[in-house]
């Protein structure tokens, strides 16, 4: 099921190149692909820290690497959250002026890409299911875009291309840095490695720091984000809600799959360069936000921001702040994703998202008003929302935890300027809402019609997802919990542990079923 998750998009847009109906197609491929994660998500096994619903096939028994799929609760949720997006991202494409069948092809092969990265367990699949997407993105700006829209498409062409350069080097150091008995493409086997001390603690210190730099670049860490909010404002919206909504994440997903497992002392060493730089993303990208006069523009910054959270809640280094930076990397795709496609809508409807030339369109469109409201609220972190229990569930690890200093540590301060920070997202969010739907409507716009009952579909998809996950959180932090408590503590994961002989961390010993299996002493046979 796993296999057909990720490749019923991507078959699908080859049906299209041969002559399928490109829309009903992609529909179609999309709804199946929603149904496949629901199955996914009815049959995990909650509590179970392994992955399940494993596939591979052999490629390369030299090489040792193999094409091999799983799910465990992180990949599980952005599996999820692709399989959301990409029905709603497909129905509010609408009509394509050109080459129809080509736009369809590229949002195929971003989310089957997306997916395909997500629930990887070999580091070279890993990586080329993200480049694989990348291709599709700079054509959908490129070609269906607005406004500068070739600009846009070769500056974050270039940006992601350096990120995905450095990420690159950082895989590759990290593989060498396995000593060959253990080494693997496979993660399972990486994780046993890190665990066993074979990692050594100068070697993590270079190699996490190429990990930040690759992902931080994908993911728009400051001061590396200025390729997002222009390439956001550009795309068309069916590709701004599959990019910022879940492509972006493969970011902060590899930190969390890889950097924190794998490496906790480089994460501990280059602790305070990430804080200063995720403050970056929350105060500096915040005020520039509020400074935006475009919606598009605006949506584009606020992505940025936000990303900041997720980054705090990666280094406060405990079980509640990776929970938290999961959680909110869920709810964030699926609000942003929302306001994205609205924001779409409304350019093709008046041909403009200037705040001064909008104003008063809840009078004419009363449904599209209360939704992006909804979609205001969840970004700001309204309780009720998914995006309150992940920025609430950082704030709590980050203020208690991290890597403790004598007296008032700087996850204490990191945290009460981060803060201010919902401040400043409230007063762009609720500005923006303002001067887009509220006040005197101008009389162009009176002619406006508000979204047909066939769009209202996507819309309630993912407002519902946002509050049924916002009422009941705890089904997100069951599923993701038990994967990170395998190398994390309650407090610290670096709590309750011993220093290796070369001066790594060995963590406390929780055997996998993988390496239960595996030939104790010798290499770890992948089949």
């Amino acid at each position: 099921m796993v296999l057909f998750t990720i490749f019923c998009p991507i078959i699908a847009a080859f049906l299209i190149m041969v002559g399928a109906p490109a829309r009903k197609t992609a529909l179609a491929a999309s709804v199946l692909t929603f149904a496949a994660a629901l199955f996914l998500l009815a049959s995990f096994g909650y509590g179970q820290s392994d992955f399940q619903h494993v596939t591979s096939f052999t490629i390369s028994p030299e090489w040792r690497l193999s094409f091999t799929t799983g799910i465990d609760g992180l990949s599980l949720i952005m599996v999820l959250l692709a399989a959301i997006v990409t029905p709603a991202a497909v129905w509010f494409a609408g009509p394509i002026d050109k080459h129809e069948n080509a736009f369809y092809v590229c949002l195929l092969f971003i989310s089957g890409s997306a997916i395909g990265a997500f629930a990887s367990i070999d580091l070279f699949f890993f990586y080329a299911f993200h480049e694989l997407a990348l291709i599709p993105t700079f054509l959908l700006i490129g070609i269906w875009g607005s406004g500068n829209r070739v600009a846009a498409a070769w500056k974050i062409t270039i940006y992601l291309a350096i990120g995905s350069f450095v990420l690159l080097l950082g895989l590759i150091l990290l593989y060498q840095s396995v000593p060959a008995p253990l080494r693997s493409f496979d993660i399972r086997a990486l994780t046993v490695a890190a665990s066993l001390c074979q990692i050594a603690a100068d070697a993590q210190h270079h190699i996490y720091l190429l990990l930040l730099i690759g992902f931080g670049i994908l993911v728009s860490l400051f001061p590396f984000h200025t390729w997002a909010p222009e390439a956001y404002a550009s795309a068309p919206a069916p590709a701004a809600m599959l990019h910022a909504g879940v492509l972006k994440k493969f970011g902060v997903y590899g930190l969390l799959r890889l950097a924190i497992p794998l490496l906790p002392e480089g994460a501990r060493h280059w602790t305070i360069l990430l804080v200063v730089l995720l403050l970056g993303n929350i105060i500096y990208v915040g005020l520039v936000t509020i400074a935006q006069k475009r919606l598009d523009w605006m949506l584009g910054y606020s992505s940025v921001m936000h990303m900041g959270y997720i980054f705090l809640g990666i280094a406060s280094a405990g079980i509640l702040g990776v929970t938290g930076a999961a959680v909110l990397m869920f709810a964030h795709g699926l609000s942003i994703a929302l306001l994205f496609a609205l924001a779409g809508e409304l350019r093709r409807r008046t041909g403009t998202l200037v705040f001064d030339e909008l104003g008063g369109l809840a009078r004419v469109m009363p449904f599209t008003g209360l939704a992006f409201g909804l979609g205001v609220f969840a970004v700001i972190g309204l309780p009720g929302f998914a995006n309150f229990a992940g920025e609430i569930i950082i704030f709590f690890s980050a203020f208690k935890n991290g890597w403790t200093m004598n007296g008032f540590h700087i996850f204490q301060i990191t945290t009460v300027l981060a803060l201010w920070g919902v401040v400043i997202s409230t007063v762009y969010m609720l500005r923006a809402y303002r001067k887009t739907f509220m006040g005197t409507i101008n009389d162009q716009w009176r002619q406006l019609v508000d979204l047909r009952p066939a769009l209202r579909v996507p819309v309630a998809l993912l407002v519902g997802a946002l509050l049924c996950f916002g009422f009941f959180p705890q089904a997100l932090v069951q599923i993701v919990t038990p994967g990170f408590r395998a190398y994390l503590t309650a407090n610290n994961y670096l709590t309750g542990t011993q220093r290796c002989s070369h001066g790594a961390v060995r963590r406390p010993r929780i055997l996998t079923q993988y390496e239960e299996d595996a030939p104790q002493g010798r290499g770890y046979n992948l089949q």
